[in-house]
């Protein structure tokens, strides 16, 4: 991802700073980022770009590069591109300067200097409420781009080579997961955590799969219910104490049964055994599940079978 934003960056300030219409040709070979192998590859690259800086509102326009109306290029007109002060007060911006510090990917702090063009921040480090939303950034940009042009991924993932049609990537307690079927297994959405993948490799072809219209990335990893129902399962689970709490706010009827210095076991309410599995699959190895038999047969199966 971190490439992505680069690539994006680079051509926003080249073409800021041009002063001029810039074709297609001159883009590839002047902006870094944009040396793909084949015209193709380029192509599809440079597309995308453009779409994504025009949906964040830069009014990229083509237009004739001379008088004799030959060639196009293109341009951001400056005046078009210029934002009048949105008149933040000192704690607005305060706020804007937290936010930005507190959100990390990859341990990495956000840079402020988009806070200070709106008229200044404090020095407020943000670091006591700093999240770090983790992981390889190379490695959530390839596969972000996998997702938008709809390519394969290749991997290893418990010691088995997996071929998935990526549909979106999801964030829980700390975890990136791709959340992806695999080939041939269409209806069977499976949660794959990034960091347990090996040998991943992206598929150059493009337009492989259709993701359909009604997937929703936050439902593939749900929250476990907090409403009863009738048909309730009465479950025992013990929680490391790191996330006891967190698991004790979000489940429903919860009650804690015992305590030692190392875990907490509780006893809490599963109206809906895929849901469950999916809350679950959040705490990863922090968690135990000790009865029923039947939900720990079918937790395993979820994670062993459908990750």
């Amino acid at each position: 991802m971190q490439k992505v934003i680069e690539r994006i960056l680079n051509l926003l300030a080249f073409l800021l700073t041009v002063g001029r219409p810039v074709t297609a040709d001159e883009i590839r070979h002047t902006v870094k980022g944009y040396d793909q192998p084949s015209d193709e590859a380029f192509r599809r690259t440079f597309e995308r770009d453009k779409d994504l800086l025009r949906t964040l509102g830069v009014p990229i326009s083509l237009t004739h590069t001379d008088v004799w109306e030959v060639e196009l290029g293109y341009i951001i007109p400056t005046d078009d591109y210029q934002i009048t002060d949105p008149g933040l007060t000192d704690e607005e911006r305060s706020a804007l300067m937290i936010a930005a510090q507190a959100v990390r990917f990859g341990g990495q702090s956000t840079e402020a200097a988009a806070i200070f063009k709106l008229g200044g921040a404090t020095t407020n480090s943000g670091a006591a409420v700093a999240a770090d939303l983790g992981h390889d950034l190379e490695v959530l940009g390839e596969l972000f781009e996998a997702i938008t042009d709809r390519r394969r991924v290749l991997f290893t993932y418990k010691d088995r080579p997996r071929t998935v049609e990526p549909y979106g990537l999801g964030h829980r307690f700390g975890h990136w997961y791709l959340l992806a079927p695999e080939v041939g297994q269409a209806d069977t959405v499976k949660a794959f955590r990034l960091d347990r993948m090996s040998q991943l490799k992206v598929d150059e072809a493009g337009s492989m799969f259709a993701r359909p219209n009604d997937f929703d990335p936050a439902t593939s990893l749900p929250d476990m219910g907090r409403s009863r129902g009738d048909d309730a399962i009465t479950a025992q689970i013990r929680f490391n104490l790191d996330v006891a709490e967190i698991a004790m706010e979000q489940a429903a009827d919860v009650v804690e049964i015992d305590r030692d210095s190392e875990s907490v076991t509780v006893e809490l309410s599963v109206s809906s055994v895929p849901h469950f599995n999916g809350w679950m699959l959040g705490f990863d190895d922090k968690s135990l599940i000790e009865s029923p038999r039947f939900l720990v047969d079918a937790y395993l199966a979820y994670i062993g079978g459908g990750e």
